[in-house]
């Protein structure tokens, strides 16, 4: 069912009654009514009772998707005395790395595709092997429980390999991207202290060879001890220095029988992830999460609201430097085939993911507003065109809200496509508030809170609403509430990233402004700390985006506040679409559709015409590095922006602001 007009209440998509039928969150609703103290057989009870019956919701989740614990816990959930010191799972051990793994038969489980190298697949047996080999290879090197092991690494079966031996030995992971420069790299490893790295050497990218490996010696130089470095080739895979890694232990290349695999157990909040934060504000935090909590979330997440059953298969295009590959590499664990991509998405157009989907029969395809919006403002581009998608069930997307303009895109092409926005984050290596297959879609909307997420969206008075802007709160903890920061051995850092904002509160500030919709759903308008405020009135950057977006002559947008004495005025940022040459008219355009489509308020007091939007490497526009640069402050990490040189343009700019 489709109905392209906003101002109606009725949903873009309603799912069929079947496809609710075969749907994991409907199996998960029948099997608590079976194993738990819920009674009630819809969503509404359904989250109502995970978010108040905390242990016996998790306790029901756990046994559903399957976890396997080597030690079976006593309970799976206490408080502490504030939010953050609850403790999950207690006495239980179990191995990430165990759950994930197939099983090392001849299903295709893992394919790798990548710009100038051929397509590679591993069956359930060929990864096994070759996660025993690198784990007796990084034991040979020294790696036990709690060592660091880190990757610069493409995204690609390497990645997934190397995490999945790390794990086994109860170490932890951390992983960026080869395109964050050495700086980038220095500031994120140095502060973990890996024993053993492993760095891309080189990659392709919009048809064009980028050396690398040089930029990763560079950033290890300065850190004592300094790490091994073990170089991965992709352009030689099977006779290259990862190759060598994995022949170094002794056992066999090929073998027609599982290799000999153990999986140290671990406690649930022992350290599996190090994640860190964007660092456009600084020195990367560095987010710690825990082996159970990761583990369950995602599988919450995966099999629940996504509806990864097994033998399914999800591309999602991400890179090594952001929690969406280590929420990808999760579906492993859902009995789901993943497809590892690394290139430019849209060449040598942007047909190239579509036709994957299509190639490899994607089941669950996971993008962002930003290729969306590429997609649609190449007027000869049809996914339909390249042949038909008829394995494409879900379409995930998030890195930026999801405008209404993608959703009627999107619905227009794929009637019959469950198109699921999430929002979540780095902080909590998982969701707040994602797709649901019970429910319909509205235009504009995220479906609904995960289960067992208490979000709320507080006022000014600290109390929640519907209907209005708000601030999200989680009020309640939750399994991947970090365990740590690393080096934070107070956890002073830790407290004042979520829990110093409301001081007489105990709750889980995200820092995103959102509203809750009468009907559940949640409709997030950007970054509180990026929220506009002309004339004291709160304005979410995305409200100005959505209007604007969808202008045909507009390829992107980026709106900031300037202070001007005690106001604030909007300055809207646009970038142009390919062949479209700026005229003055164009700033009136633009104003007379804000204003028609808002308010007088979000009227921006200046549109100017720029040649780049600044993103980060994860794709989310940065706004507040814009604002530092306009008021002539510093920007603390360059090297953390997909395209630094963008911040030029806006520095040159400054002076006649």
């Amino acid at each position: 069912m489709t109905n392209l007009t906003h101002d109606s209440p009725r949903p873009i998509w309603t799912p069929s009654q079947e496809r609710i039928q075969k749907s994991l969150m409907n199996g998960f609703l029948s099997f608590a009514k079976e194993n738990s103290k819920i009674t009630s057989a819809d969503w509404n009870a359904l989250y109502s009772w995970s978010i108040k019956d905390t242990d016996d919701f998790w306790t029901t989740l756990s046994q559903y998707t399957g976890i396997k614990f080597q030690t079976p816990p006593k309970k799976s959930f206490a408080s502490g005395k504030s939010f953050k010191d609850a403790r999950w799972f207690e006495g239980s051990t179990l191995n990430f790395a165990e759950n994930l793994l197939p099983a090392p038969d001849a299903r295709e489980v893992l394919v790798a595709i990548a710009e100038g190298t051929p397509r590679a697949a591993w069956t359930g047996l060929e990864l096994w092997n070759d996660v025993a080999r690198a784990r007796a290879a990084l034991k040979a090197r020294g790696v036990t429980s709690g060592d660091r092991v880190a990757g610069v690494l493409s995204n690609g079966p390497e990645a997934v390999i190397i995490m999945l031996a790390t794990a086994s030995l109860g170490a932890i992971w951390s992983s960026c991207s080869p395109d964050f420069g050495t700086r980038g790299i220095a500031d994120r490893l140095s502060q973990v202290r890996p024993k053993v790295v492993f760095s891309t050497a080189s990659y392709v990218y919009n048809g064009k060879t980028i050396a690398c490996l040089q930029q990763t010696i560079d950033a290890l130089e300065s850190m004592s001890p300094c790490p091994a470095l073990i170089p991965v080739d992709h352009s030689r895979r099977g006779s290259d220095g990862f190759a060598e890694f994995l022949a170094s232990a002794g056992l066999p290349a090929k073998s027609t029988t599982p290799l000999p695999l153990e999986f140290t157990p671990r406690t649930f909040q022992d350290p599996l992830y190090i994640l860190f934060s964007s660092g456009t504000t600084g020195l990367p935090k560095c987010i710690t999460h825990g082996v159970g909590g990761t583990l369950l979330q995602h599988k919450k997440e995966l099999m629940l609201h996504s509806d990864i059953q097994p033998r399914d298969t999800l591309l999602y295009f991400t890179t090594c430097g952001w929690m969406m590959w280590n929420w990808m590499v999760s579906a492993l664990a859902c009995g789901a085939k993943i497809i590892t991509f690394d290139g430019a998405p849209a060449y040598p157009d942007v047909s190239r993911l579509w036709d994957l989907c299509r190639e490899e029969r994607v089941t669950h395809f996971g993008t962002s507003p930003k290729f969306l919006s590429a997609c649609m403002q190449d007027s000869s581009f049809s996914p339909v065109a390249h042949g038909a998608l008829k394995d494409l069930r879900v379409m995930l997307s998030t890195g930026s809200p999801l405008l209404p303009a993608h959703y009627d895109w999107v619905y227009r092409i794929f009637p019959d496509i469950h198109l699921a926005s999430i929002s979540g984050g780095t902080d909590i290596i998982s969701c707040f508030m994602l797709g649901n297959p019970l429910l319909p879609v509205y235009s504009g909307e995220i479906q609904a809170p995960g289960l067992g997420m208490a979000i709320e969206g507080w006022n000014d008075d600290e109390r929640p609403v519907t209907g209005e802007k708000s601030e999200l709160v989680c009020v309640k903890p939750f399994v991947s509430m970090p365990v740590c920061f690393w080096n934070d051995t107070d956890g002073e850092r830790y407290h004042k990233a979520y829990f110093d904002h409301y001081k007489a509160k105990d709750v889980w500030r995200h820092g995103d402004f959102i509203e809750v919709t009468s009907h559940g759903g949640i409709i997030v308008y950007g970054r509180s700390d990026a929220t506009l405020n002309p004339g004291g009135v709160r304005i979410g950057t995305s409200e100005i985006y959505r209007a604007v977006e969808t202008m045909p002559f507009i390829a992107d947008s980026l709106a900031i506040g300037q202070v001007m004495g005690d106001d604030t005025r909007v300055i809207l940022f646009v970038k142009l679409a390919a062949g479209e040459v700026w005229v003055d008219e164009m700033a009136q355009k633009i104003k007379a559709r804000v204003r028609a489509e808002l308010t007088p308020r979000h009227v921006p007091a200046l549109v100017i015409h720029v040649r780049d939007i600044p993103y980060t490497r994860s794709g989310k526009k940065v706004e507040m590095a814009v604002t530092q640069v306009i008021h002539g402050e510093p920007v603390p990490n360059r090297d953390s922006l997909a395209n630094p040189e963008s911040l030029s343009e806006y520095e040159n700019l400054r002076a006649n602001l």
